[in-house]
């Protein structure tokens, strides 16, 4: 006679997994009612299902900012998946939470994926949870940043997540850098300052001034000077610490940091949007 697995046994193991209703009562009635056979017959299904989904595109998810105790390092991950109704689901943004709080410990994604995770790891969870949603589900982004105070702050639905770090851990300064995360994540600066933009974007920028001003008929001993200019103004435009404090559209986000305290500074910032 086949096994009937009871209301109760089928309540626990979705709680466990966060599998469906009807997924749970078969995958104990597979395993004759055993609880951890059940587990592991889901988790078998996760696996067929994150193959027949591996080459899907996971562009939507949850991103989260979140910084340890101490704010001494921030970190920035994105959960994935295929379609913004699972995004915005309570369970999956609660997940997303919880490897960001893992995230804290570590240094990479492999290492992340590594890490312990109800009773598994975090790796073999989102197979499972691949399974169980039907979508494909992966880690798409890893990021850390470590400093003297680091803040975070997550924007627009956690569709986009900035953590912003200081050079000291003064009086004020926990607050100015959750301000410049939220500036990080407003106005997406490609650099810190202009010492650490790429030269590609440098020579792309000053290309397209060169060509615009020859266009526009400028003299040609002129064109230099000005395209010059138009590269500093991209500086103060585009460089976090040089552009308007998006407070006041005034103040330089260097300034405003120099108010707390004369000789506080912004020494890094992560930005990772969907």
């Amino acid at each position: 006679m086949s096994y009937k697995a009871t209301a109760a046994e089928v309540s626990k193991l979705r709680n466990a997994t966060g599998a469906g209703m009807m997924d749970s009562k078969k995958a104990l009635e597979e395993a004759g009612g055993d609880f951890d056979k059940a587990v592991e017959v889901l988790r078998k299904q996760g696996q067929k299902v994150a193959a027949k989904r591996a080459d899907r595109d996971s562009t939507e998810g949850a991103v989260i900012a979140k910084v340890n105790a101490d704010q001494t390092k921030g970190i920035v991950i994105a959960l994935n998946c295929e379609t913004d109704f699972v995004a915005k689901n309570e369970a999956f943004v609660a997940m997303a939470n919880e490897i960001a709080d893992l995230a804290l410990t570590v240094n990479s994604k492999e290492e992340l994926l590594a890490l312990p995770f109800a009773g598994i790891t975090v790796g073999e969870k989102l197979t499972e949870q691949t399974g169980v949603i039907g979508e494909k589900i992966e880690i798409g982004t890893f990021q850390a940043i470590e400093g003297a105070i680091v803040n975070s702050y997550i924007h627009a639905g956690n569709k986009i997540g900035a953590v912003v770090s200081l050079s000291a851990n003064v009086e004020g300064a926990s607050e100015v850098a959750r301000d410049v995360a939220m500036q990080v994540a407003a106005m997406n600066p490609v650099a810190l300052d202009e010492t650490s933009v790429a030269q590609s974007v440098i020579d792309t920028e000053l290309s397209i001034a060169r060509e615009t001003l020859v266009a526009e008929g400028k003299p040609e001993n002129m064109i230099e000077n000005i395209a010059q200019g138009k590269l500093q103004k991209f500086f103060k435009e585009n460089t976090l610490v040089h552009q308007a404090s998006i407070k006041d559209g005034k103040t330089s986000v260097q300034d405003v940091v120099k108010a707390v305290n004369a000789d506080l500074k912004v020494t890094g910032f992560i930005r990772y949007s969907l």
